[in-house]
């Protein structure tokens, strides 16, 4: 691969790779624009990826790729059992950075065993500071446990904690300053996101969608915002930010309706199925299990040759048309 099977535009092999790994299709909350209310037809755990066959998968992008960030998701990652044991498996990887993503629900009990395992850090989906809100959206979380988690992650060293937020008009856009400054009073980078129309989302954009613009212009009659150089290759846009009481910190927007980031998009995600998603904005998935399932040269080989190939297809986008729901992406 590395001699030249693709001559147009960079070389695949020598772009820096992010990986999304779901460990499991299952989540404790129904959150309205991630999961229909009713759940979706769960697979059989036999079906599921197994440890061996992640690491596996992560061993031959390794080999092939520069590989610098795994980072594990789900549905809820915490709720996949021994999942302390596989980031123990892939920390011994030596992967430049590894993290979580997680509601939080269960992380006050497990950061410290993430955190000894090898974990670095860790992504917290907190949509509302207000109880009844943060219920509502989640459809059944409870806000102190997400609060907890946060507080052990960061005792445990799981640093940066990031805070995500999906910004839902009349829902919870009239607390982005209040979040902000949660997670500035606490060391946290806080990143608003964009809602992006795909699965049961879909029905709920028109009526919930808050552009990034919009987003910072509400932080903007609260904090000074300077806006920070980017790689490229994140889709967070960053800002510094600071306020008048000394508040100072950073502040992320990833924007992927209004404003895409996918030429630098370098980041494929593997689901607990053993399908790989080149983009999170199509319908396009292609089964891989069948190349984990032992540790052949060969289909080492011919997993890295897919991955070369679907890196040097990959364009922008022209719409969303993914049918999937968010559960099924892996975040």
């Amino acid at each position: 691969m590395r001699s030249g099977v693709f001559p147009q535009g960079p070389d695949p092999c020598r772009s820096r790779l992010a990986l999304r790994i779901s460990v499991t299709d299952r989540c404790q909350l129904r959150c309205t624009y991630c999961l229909p209310p009713q759940g979706v037809k769960l697979l059989p755990a036999g079906f599921i990826l197994s440890f061996e066959q992640i690491v596996r998968f992560v061993r031959a992008v390794q080999s092939g790729f520069d590989l610098h960030q795994v980072r594990l998701t789900g549905g809820e990652p915490l709720v996949r059992r021994g999942v302390v044991d596989l980031v123990a498996m892939l920390a011994g990887l030596g992967i430049p950075d590894l993290s979580l993503t997680t509601n939080g629900q269960r992380l006050a009990a497990m950061a410290g065993d993430l955190k000894h395992a090898g974990l670095h850090r860790v992504n917290v989906s907190l949509d509302s500071l207000d109880a009844a809100a943060f219920r509502s959206i989640t459809r059944g979380g409870e806000l102190s446990l997400t609060l907890a988690g946060i507080q052990a992650a960061r005792h445990a060293g799981l640093d940066p904690v990031k805070l995500n937020i999906v910004v839902l008009r009349n829902l919870n856009d009239r607390e982005v300053a209040a979040i902000a400054r949660y997670g500035l009073d606490r060391g946290c980078k806080v990143r608003f996101l964009e809602l992006m129309p795909i699965g049961c989302a879909r029905p709920l954009f028109d009526r919930h969608f808050v552009s990034s613009a919009e987003t910072r212009a509400r932080l903007a009659t609260d904090f000074e915002l300077a806006p920070l150089a980017g790689d490229g290759q994140h889709p967070s846009r960053d800002f510094l930010v600071s306020d008048a009481t000394g508040r100072r910190g950073t502040i992320g927007f990833i924007s992927p309706v209004s404003e895409p980031f996918c030429d630098g998009c370098r980041r494929l995600r593997l689901t607990s199925r053993g399908e790989l998603i080149p983009c999170v904005a199509s319908d396009r998935a292609l089964s891989i299990s069948h190349l984990l399932d032992n540790d052949s040269d060969e289909a080492a080989t011919a997993l890295r040759q897919l991955l070369a190939r679907e890196l040097h297809l990959k364009s922008a986008r022209t719409d969303f048309v993914a049918e999937r729901p968010m559960v099924a992406v892996g975040g």
